[in-house]
């Protein structure tokens, strides 16, 4: 038994690119059988007018609609007439995608650094809110229109960055020098992160206009632009500059990790932390730095929902930062693959609501629909994480001193 769990992780371990998305296909399928069926039965027990008769039993739900909701009505049923790719159903998956770009890179650095980055979600609530509050104190000193657009857009995106990077600089430094659990701080500063934010607003911060806990609206020149003729509406909260800014980071985050030696030390740290101790490698200053890194990244998904989705920061912040998790998991923590599972959760997120109109589906079934096909889509990638703790992986490309390839 021991010897077939082995060889299933040296299996799962050393699979080819190939093979990995084959698997991944062959378990979304999976997915979507068992949840079919599922929806199926749950037909049987529910109360309907018209349904399928079968067996003396009446089941409403159809199965085929379902994830025909699910997976073009996210697309904005682009099998239907008039179908515009300007839609409001695709801009809300692409906006889902874009901000779980940033927050699934933010888990995907730590991962490889070694370390597990629960506190993405506190990271985004303080960048997010250290946005609002720079891009409202700098608009009293900057001009309006495009030159407002031009300066307040990178400082907000920079003070996201900055506050998240310093929020998860601190379980980096916990972890150096005090060996304190990564896991358990990060767990505990989400808390916090939560309750200093909510106590700022109340204190300083909270719009007098407003019943609902929020800051002042920014400047309307101060949001992330829609691209002009081809861009989506100002009133779908989505913009292809940010979309576009995102696969930029993915990659730049591929490449710095991949060709530097910054990325080199990052990785050798998170596979064989002797050895990158023995190479010379600063084990305390690269946990650190590779926090404050991650912690940047889940900075910045803070700052584009502030100034791409909502225009201000809002106390009831979205569990971003916890999807990250599972959209990291899912891409193998590979930068490049955040962007593809970023993209399903997108599609899961606004299909949920498609479902939810156009169907008598509870969304309670929606969400274990959404969860299967999670599951079984990251569990192949989870297994496979958690075997290159035990199968020798030496086998694998040797990283080059000035930067090597990626190990995955």
């Amino acid at each position: 038994m021991r010897d077939d769990i082995e060889r299933l992780l040296d299996r799962l371990v050393h699979a080819s690119v190939v093979e990995r998305v084959v698997i991944s296909f062959a378990a979304l399928f999976a997915a979507i059988l068992i949840g079919g069926v599922l929806v199926f039965i749950s037909g049987g027990f529910a109360s309907c007018r018209t349904g399928l008769d079968l067996a003396g039993m009446t089941f409403c739900y159809n199965p085929m609609q379902v994830y025909y909701e699910l997976f073009l009505g996210s697309l904005g049923h682009p099998l239907g007439g008039n179908w515009s790719p300007m839609n409001y159903s695709l801009a809300t998956t692409l906006r889902q995608t874009t901000l779980l770009i940033f927050a699934g890179l933010s888990v995907a650095v730590a991962f490889r650094a070694g370390l597990f980055n629960i506190g993405t979600q506190g990271q985004l609530i303080v960048g997010g809110l250290l946005t609002a509050v720079t891009v409202l104190f700098a608009a009293s000193y900057v001009p309006g229109g495009f030159v407002g657009t031009v300066l307040l857009v990178p400082i907000g995106v920079l003070a996201g960055a900055i506050g998240g990077g310093f929020y998860g600089a601190i379980p980096g430094a916990l972890k150096a020098y005090a060996d304190a659990n990564e896991v358990i701080t990060t767990i505990m500063l989400n808390f916090i992160a939560v309750g200093v934010t909510s106590t700022l607003l109340s204190w300083r911060f909270q719009d007098p206009d407003s019943a609902n806990p929020q800051t002042r609206p920014v400047p309307e020149y101060a949001e992330i632009p829609n691209v002009p003729f081809v861009g989506f509406s100002g009133r779908m909260d989505f913009s292809l500059l940010a979309l576009g800014f995102a696969a930029v980071l993915m990659i730049f985050v591929a490449w710095l990790l991949a060709r530097t030696s910054f990325g080199y030390e990052l990785r050798t740290s998170g596979v064989q932390p002797e050895a990158a101790a023995y190479g010379g490698v600063d084990e305390k200053r690269m946990t650190v730095a590779s926090m404050t890194l991650s912690g940047a990244l889940g900075g910045i998904a803070g700052a584009f929902w502030v100034l791409m989705q909502h225009g201000y920061w809002l106390e009831n912040v979205p569990p971003l930062g916890f999807d990250g998790i599972a959209v990291s998991i899912l891409a193998g923590n590979n930068p490049l693959g955040v962007g593809a599972a970023a993209f399903l959760f997108g599609i899961l997120s606004s299909g949920s609501r498609s479902i939810n109109t156009a169907t008598d589906v509870p969304p309670e079934l929606v969400g274990i629909l959404s969860g299967l096909i999670i599951l079984f889509v990251a569990m192949p990638e989870f297994f496979r994480m958690i075997g290159r703790r035990f199968v020798d992986v030496d086998d694998a490309a040797p990283a080059r001193s000035a930067g090597g390839e990626a190990d995955d």
